[in-house]
């Protein structure tokens, strides 16, 4: 089973490295260096990926989304030692596979890596009930149309109606200036307007943004 573990603190790689190749049919490439990434996965083809979630240029979301453009069908799994849940679902519509954390026991990480490599994500149970959607009434073309918000656009609102620039957003959100943009224009088709303004107070009106986000 080939591994590609991705990670800027080296004592980090090189101890899961050991960990894993303590199995027999493992074997893993490290890699300190995000830039070298995307050259590694078209050269090499890997059973699983590994990232860190924070990484000096590029963070472990952003990473992913651009190994699925030259590999769409990777595997790849967040290894991190922060808490997961406030980008659970960014990173997963990023496209990852799963989670592991650092302080996970050999054993444990062992067994993520196998189900991943099986096709079988990995998510840890209390992070599940973060996919729900929330659906809302959005009128449209005289019409009235159901459109679905998801959480990280309800997270995304409630940014704009903190009057942050798209730089602070993107740190916030973790995500690049230009897939914020790309979901600023989503959202604001979703709700049928031009500009933040219009989106806050149609947010508002449909009761998506409780009046004290406005100020």
């Amino acid at each position: 089973m080939e591994i590609l573990l991705v990670d800027d603190h080296r004592s980090v790689v090189e101890g899961t490295k050991m960990l894993l190749e303590s199995e027999p049919d493992m074997k893993v490439t490290i890699e300190t260096d995000v830039y070298c990434v995307t050259d590694l996965v078209r050269l090499k083809r890997f059973d699983v990926i590994l990232f860190d979630l924070y990484m000096p240029n590029m963070n472990g979301a952003d990473l992913t989304r651009k190994v699925l453009e030259y590999v769409p069908d990777a595997v790849i799994l967040i290894y991190s030692g922060f808490e997961i849940a406030p980008h659970f679902n960014l990173l997963m519509e990023s496209g990852v596979s799963g989670f592991i954390a650092k302080t996970s026991t050999r054993e444990q990480l062992v067994q993520a890596v196998r189900c991943a490599a099986r096709k079988e994500a990995v998510v840890p149970m209390h992070l599940l009930k973060q996919l729900r959607r929330q659906e809302i009434i959005v009128q449209g073309g005289g019409e009235q149309e159901k459109t679905m918000i998801t959480q990280e656009e309800d997270k995304l609102l409630r940014e704009l109606a903190k009057g942050k620039s798209n730089k602070d957003i993107s740190k916030t959100l973790m995500i690049s200036q230009r897939s914020l943009e790309y979901s600023l224009t989503e959202l604001f088709q979703k709700l049928h307007v031009s500009s933040r303004v219009e989106a806050i107070k149609k947010a508002k009106s449909l009761g998506i943004l409780p009046a004290e986000d406005l100020y």
